[in-house]
């Protein structure tokens, strides 16, 4: 089969409207870019909700799964460019069609978009122009107007004349960093890394924060966390990952016989870690895995408690979303088989038996008024904080690399 010359990424109407185009496409050409970083010779070029990927020295092929992570994007091809000529465009139409090696009746039709409108031909005029030569050449191929087996499309441009038969599906959603920067409250379990990236798929930039009660959590957990945020970067490009020491603060809920509040005085006490991550970093939301009455932390009136302890929205992408669902889209999206590894984070430390699911907002203040140095115990924390920057494609954090985005 000869080589795939190009990759077509589309994008719909919805994330490409009015005032927002010019932004919205920059934004899903950076998230190209930072998806491309390890593969440092291919090239972009942008065109009115389009983007087109040379893959340069690599192939295609391997750029599809990679390219598949662009957010906004509803379809992707591999196509073939040819000169803007009906002859080129018949022969690259008989060569796709050859790559086929068709064994059966096939039937298909010709959808012909004319961009250019000095073409010679209108649209409704190449149709017949490109399928009459294929079914001449193709014995196999059968025209089905209404619901074919294969669709050749064309479009043509000034430029160039697109050829392909393949639509791979996108994942929708809106181009990454659009819709501003949260905050992802990382865990090790198989929640909260859905929940990041159905943020990116909304249009969210995405930074991660975990925290870490070392030595009663291992190292182990710290590099599962390190592992699943490195599968985010893979969709983002890109991921800032804090890691808060949260021992001190853990342990000082334990020295305060209130076991049963243990859970909503920890998570308050997250929530205003993160706060303060949050506004250095310029996060303009924290984003949970919470799930509507997963756990006793996640019933209406527990995170109606723990949410008061940060002024900052708290968005929760799976909060009417079934554990099922959330296991499925974490398979798909790579991240269930490290979510379940034995090792164990700090929110599985010290869970009472009979954890409270109706906490008092009252009686919960009262218990962090007399925290001794608790104030100074989260302040701690966050100026403590690691911050560790992974990269797609990278098992280590390499500096930048510059994709040129002046091809044709």
């Amino acid at each position: 089969m000869k080589k795939t010359d190009y990759l077509l990424l589309r994008f719909g109407e919805v994330t490409l409207k009015g005032r927002n185009r010019a932004r919205f496409e920059k934004a899903a050409v950076e998230h190209v870019r930072a998806l491309l970083r390890p593969y440092p010779d291919a090239k972009i070029r942008r065109e009115f909700g389009r983007i087109y990927v040379d893959p340069g020295s690599g192939s295609a092929e391997e750029l599809i799964p990679v390219l598949q992570n662009v957010f906004g994007m509803t379809s992707l091809s591999p196509v073939r460019a040819v000169r803007p000529e009906l002859d080129e465009i018949v022969k690259a139409a008989e060569e796709l069609v050859e790559a086929m090696e068709l064994t059966r009746e096939t039937t298909f039709k010709t959808n012909v978009r004319r961009v250019w409108k000095d073409f010679p031909h209108s649209s409704q005029e190449t149709n017949p122009l490109v399928a009459s030569p294929l079914l001449k050449k193709f014995p196999l191929l059968k025209v089905d107007m209404h619901d074919p087996e294969l669709e050749l499309r064309v479009e043509i441009r000034d430029q160039a004349a697109y050829v392909f038969g393949e639509v791979i599906p996108g994942p929708g959603g809106f181009p990454l960093g659009t819709n501003g920067k949260a905050l992802l409250l990382l865990s090790g379990g198989i929640d909260s890394p859905v929940a990041g990236w159905s943020s990116l798929r909304r249009g969210l930039e995405v930074e991660c924060i975990h925290f870490h009660s070392y030595p009663f959590t291992s190292e182990q957990a710290k590099e599962k966390v390190i592992d699943l945020a490195r599968v985010l970067a893979g969709y983002a490009g890109k991921v800032r990952l804090h890691i808060v020491p949260f021992t001190e603060v853990q342990t000082s809920f334990t020295r305060m016989g209130q076991d049963n509040l243990m859970i909503t005085l920890m998570r308050r006490a997250m929530l205003r870690i993160a706060t303060k991550v949050a506004e250095r970093e310029k996060a303009l939301a924290l984003v949970t895995g919470e799930s509507l009455g997963q756990v006793a932390s996640q019933t209406l009136p527990s995170m109606n408690v723990i949410e008061r302890a940060t002024e900052l929205p708290i968005l929760r992408p799976l909060v009417m979303t079934d554990k099922e669902e959330i296991i499925r889209i974490s398979r798909r999206i790579g991240t269930y088989d490290i979510s379940v590894l034995p090792y164990e984070d700090c929110c599985t430390l010290f869970v009472p038996k009979s954890p409270t699911t109706n906490p008092n907002l009252r009686i919960v203040g009262k218990v962090e008024a007399t925290t001794p140095n608790l104030t100074r115990l989260i302040e701690e924390a966050a100026a403590n904080t690691e911050t560790i920057e992974l990269y797609a494609g990278d098992t280590r954090s390499p500096g930048a690399v510059s994709v040129n985005e002046d091809w044709f």
